[in-house]
């Protein structure tokens, strides 16, 4: 722990400067830097150790300087009272579904969810340990309420949901889950704690991908799960420990030294979402725009209600158009890159067909193929001039 803590006395911006950070006690410097090794000093006498431990610093698997200086500044920026950083945000979530999940167990999870969700939930969990799980449009209250059975242990939201931008009630939903005895996760990376944060809604789990917009350069893989210590210590001891989930020392200080700006850059991204949703709309040969920032959305007074600062800087949008336009569309694309992935300082946009093995649980307009874009914090101005530029050429060719 810093000397410096920072907690919520403290404005969102200077905690995301100083909170984790100290001065160096051996050189002075005003960084913390990098520990690359992966092992540490023992006591005079080690017999005694537990060799799975986390709560000191033994052997990098264990938990290492750079992640726990990094564990400090997300608790604080997510409210939480924990955090357990992990090697990329798919090992988050398994993570605490590994940690929290036994045979028997019943799991209510949104019908739009990351890839992975929807792998580890619907198939993996189910299939090689048995527990059930159940998919919900969690945008429907009512379809949550009669999901939820007397065995479920755990709700799983995301909101907004990748790749379809659907809002859920954070609020809402956890009260049916702990009315049910249950837990609610909640994966905040569209978001960021800069829009949202859902322990402070009454989640009792946020996950983040740090891979997103906390790290927000594209160049490190971490993954972050925020609640309370005592389930967070069962992630440690089963998830990282024991499977070897951990992060490298340089990405966790990378994203430390990325999250340091992430309230400049979300401030951008959100302006520059809406800007070019907005700009989107009114275009003839857009089919749909999904974008919680836009009152023509489902979801957009749950998510006023409950986003703090913006909605965020991922939107999807599809063309009147058949499959290879939508491609052509791409390659004409300059400033805005092809590829996965979101929260980069750079424009990225993919094209997701209608073969889509989950197809079948999006809106009916997502199903004849459409286009994931998280918007960057390039000039607003440049992205609609790419836009505008490529649809001129595919549609008059």
């Amino acid at each position: 722990m810093s000397k410096r803590t920072y907690g919520n006395e403290f404005g969102f911006s200077t905690r995301a400067v100083h909170t984790g950070n100290d001065v160096d006690a051996e050189t002075g410097a005003i960084k913390r830097p990098i520990t690359m090794a992966n092992s540490y000093e023992l006591p005079y006498d080690p017999t005694d150790m537990n060799w799975s431990s986390a709560d000191g610093n033994l052997y990098t698997r264990n938990g290492g300087s750079n992640q726990k200086y990094l564990q400090e500044k997300l608790a604080s920026l997510e409210g939480g009272e924990d955090c357990v950083v992990l090697a990329s945000g798919v090992a988050a979530l398994s993570g605490l579904f590994f940690a929290l999940l036994k045979s028997g167990d019943h799991v209510v999870f949104s019908s739009v969810t990351y890839i992975a969700v929807y792998r580890l939930l619907n198939e993996l969990f189910n299939n090689k340990f048995n527990v059930e799980t159940t998919i919900v449009d969690t945008s429907d209250l009512d379809a949550v309420r009669a999901a939820v059975r007397p065995d479920t242990k755990l709700i799983h939201i995301e909101t907004p949901g990748n790749p379809t931008l659907t809002v859920s009630d954070i609020r809402e939903i956890a009260k049916i889950a702990h009315e049910n005895g249950a837990l609610l996760s909640v994966d905040n990376t569209f978001a960021s704690p800069y829009n949202q944060r859902p322990i402070e809604l009454g989640a009792d789990f946020t996950v983040e991908s740090l891979t997103k917009y906390i790290n927000g350069h594209g160049d490190a893989m971490g993954g972050a799960i925020i609640g309370k210590k005592e389930y967070l210590d069962i992630v440690r001891a089963q998830s990282q420990v024991n499977l070897g989930a951990t992060i490298s020392p340089f990405n966790a200080w990378l994203i430390m030294r990325g999250s340091v700006t992430l309230p400049l850059r979300m401030k951008q991204h959100n302006e520059n979402a809406l800007k070019v949703a907005r700009w989107l709309e009114k275009q003839e040969c857009v089919s749909f725009v999904a974008y919680p920032g836009l009152e023509s959305n489902k979801g957009y007074k749950t998510a006023k209600k409950q986003m703090l600062n913006g909605y965020g800087g991922v939107l999807s949008f599809g063309l009147k158009a058949d499959h290879d336009t939508h491609n052509r569309f791409v390659q004409n694309l300059r400033v805005i890159t092809s590829a996965v992935s979101l929260g980069h300082d750079e424009s990225l946009i993919v094209f997701i067909g209608e073969n889509d093995e989950r197809q079948y649980l999006y809106p009916e307009e997502f199903r004849n193929g459409f286009f994931r874009f998280s918007v960057g914090i390039e000039d607003a101005d440049d992205i609609i001039n790419d836009l505008k530029n490529a649809m001129q050429k595919v549609f008059k060719e």
